[in-house]
């Protein structure tokens, strides 16, 4: 059978058919892989879909909200006779969208407030009534939280702290958040503008540990940093960053950097420089990850010093790659890794936080026919799906400050970091992603890295492990899991901050950490299975973990020596830190 359209004849043939459905398949991935990456019209549809079949719950929810409206005059009536409110939905103390006192003392702010703030709680009430797939529903909530954090009545030029500045400046705070804005649509594809990059500058007051690049591969770069003191402690540290990033979050600025502070320290330190990848590296894999990184390096700081010990320091992917590492390593009687940190890593993916939301099947499969397109996922769309986790603080909130109260932005190097990402490699993050966050290969001891199944329990090193209490990528009882796996003794620290400020913890009065056990004792007190039980038994102690790693680690650093050179006649010094190999 054949139908004509003009004059192109269709036939129905199975490869006809088979013709259309590939590219009916290939037009909704492309379709859904840009305009909803992650999934959200499905998920909302599903829960929409379920929450139809429940309409007791949907009237139950909806009475609710409707008595809440109804309560919303006579709270604003209290507010204008400067009582109590009694507000129908009580705010968030921490929400500062919300600290001008307008929203609580002024009658028509307080109503408008109180209904956005109802409406956001009657549409939490019927994802309730639709809920049954974990992700779905998780998914549907977080478009839910987009849209309402979006739509919130701080984002607007009603906001009394836009009209207050406003005001104050004559008008002139919304001449520069316009003209911000239409910076941010033409060059940033709408996204508000977070840092002032252009106050810092890599060498100088950005990754400015004094040293030198001492090594080069098709993938890294290896960075010796010079001695500060007369002697160091004869087992030298390799610093293993994640590659989701520039390699400098180690080495953030100076006195907020874990290098300097090390090598101030009495270490010899060298670190790790990945290569932006680009389209070249399509079929690079984890494989290769483990021969031309982490491997390469440990084999270039052992020419260099001569240890045949050496510590290895590291922090997220960089803290999962390492751990491979030293498991395959020491499957194979390798026991060159002599104490090892992580900070903020995952090895059980089993239970993720967030993450999860952007790791299901599906979404994996939006993503790596993003990646097929182009060889590697851009740094920009992993930004911005972490940005979409946190879209209150990393988006609107400088919405608000950028484009209504022409603000600056401000000189964070936390931030400054952030915005430097890097790609992905297609073939090694989409094997990364459905190994360890889709299947959990490596916590369940079937994960093969260069021809060998990696069972962690072969790290007998000691181990220090750091979880950070606010971390929502790598949520602290998920990095715990990991005092179950390894095979030698562990410490465990959680520590104050995020996933970022959580590592770059220097000693500040605000910072604290909890512990079981003294850092420097011979042997780490066997630690419970349940993170909870742990916490039970932890002691918080004001001041940084940074304190306390070092005592751990110089316990396990061997005698004072000579500084080794800068190289080697193997590997001599090529050029001044910080590493140039990262492709831009």
């Amino acid at each position: 059978m054949r139908a004509s359209v003009g004059d192109v004849t269709i036939g129905s043939g199975p490869f006809t058919q088979f013709w259309s459905c590939s590219v009916l398949n290939h037009l909704q991935k492309k379709l859904t892989s840009s305009l909803d990456p992650i999934g959200w019209g499905p998920a909302v549809a599903s829960v929409a879909g379920r929450a139809v079949k429940n309409p007791r719950a949907v009237a139950g929810a909806t009475t609710e909200y409707a008595t809440r409206l109804a309560n919303i005059p006579a709270a604003a009536t209290r507010v204008w006779n400067a009582a109590d409110p009694q507000p129908p939905v009580p705010l968030d103390p921490k929400d500062r969208r919300f600290s001008d006192a307008a929203w609580k003392e002024n009658p028509a702010y307080f109503s408008l407030l109180q209904s956005y703030l109802a409406t956001r709680e009657y549409v939490e009430d019927l994802a309730d009534a639709g809920s049954g797939d974990p992700v779905q529903d998780g998914k549907a909530r977080q478009f839910a939280n987009l849209m309402f954090d979006a739509l919130a009545p701080s984002n607007f030029l009603i906001n009394p702290g836009v009209l207050v500045r406003a005001l104050d400046t004559g008008g002139a705070s919304l001449f520069r958040g316009a003209k911000y804005a239409i910076e941010d649509v033409v060059h940033r594809k709408g996204l508000p503008l977070k840092v002032d990059r252009e106050a810092f500058t890599l060498g100088e007051n950005m990754a400015a540990t004094p040293g030198k690049v001492v090594f080069r591969n098709d993938l890294i770069e290896v960075i010796q940093y010079a001695p500060q003191t007369g002697e160091v402690h004869e087992i030298p540290i390799l610093a293993a960053p994640p590659w989701i990033n520039k390699y400098y979050i180690l080495d953030l600025a100076p006195q907020r950097s874990l290098i300097e502070w090390a090598v101030q320290h009495n270490r010899t330190v060298f670190a790790i420089s990945y290569r932006n990848p680009d389209e070249s590296m399509h079929e690079i894999t984890m494989d290769d990850y483990f021969r031309q990184g982490v491997a390469a390096a440990l084999d270039v700081v052992e020419e260099i010093t001569g240890s045949s010990r050496i510590e290895v320091l590291s922090i997220c992917l960089g803290g999962a790659m390492a751990a491979m590492a030293a498991a395959r390593m020491g499957k194979l009687g390798d026991k060159r890794i002599s104490a090892f940190t992580m900070l903020n890593t995952l090895l059980d993916y089993s239970e993720v936080g967030e993450l999860a939301l952007l790791t299901d099947p599906a979404t994996l499969d939006r993503v790596e026919f993003r990646m097929s397109k182009q060889g590697f996922l851009s740094g920009n769309e992993m930004a911005g799906s972490f940005d979409m986790i946190r879209a209150r603080d990393l988006i609107f909130n400088y919405w608000v400050s950028r484009w209504m109260k022409g603000e600056k932005p401000a000189a964070f190097d936390i931030l400054a970091w952030n915005e430097d990402s890097t790609r992905m490699p297609a073939k090694m993050h989409s094997h990364y992603l459905r190994s360890l966050y889709g299947r959990n290969e490596l916590a369940r001891g079937v994960y093969e890295l260069d021809g060998e199944v990696l069972d962690l329990s072969d790290i007998t090193c000691d181990t220090y492990v750091v979880g950070a209490i606010n971390d929502h990528i790598v949520p602290w009882t998920s990095s715990y899991k990991a005092t179950g796996l390894l095979g030698g003794s562990v410490r465990y620290v959680l520590t104050s901050g995020g996933h970022v400020a959580g590592a770059v913890n220097p000693p500040n009065p605000k910072a604290w950490f909890e512990a079981v056990g003294a850092p420097d004792g011979e042997k780490l007190p066997k630690l419970p299975e349940d993170p909870k039980a742990w916490s039970e038994k932890a002691t918080r102690t004001a001041g940084s973990w940074w304190e306390d790693w070092t005592a751990w680690s110089t316990k396990r650093a061997g005698e004072l020596v000579a500084p080794p050179a800068m190289g080697s006649a193997q590997h001599p010094p090529l050029c001044d830190a910080p590493g140039t190999y990262v492709f831009e």
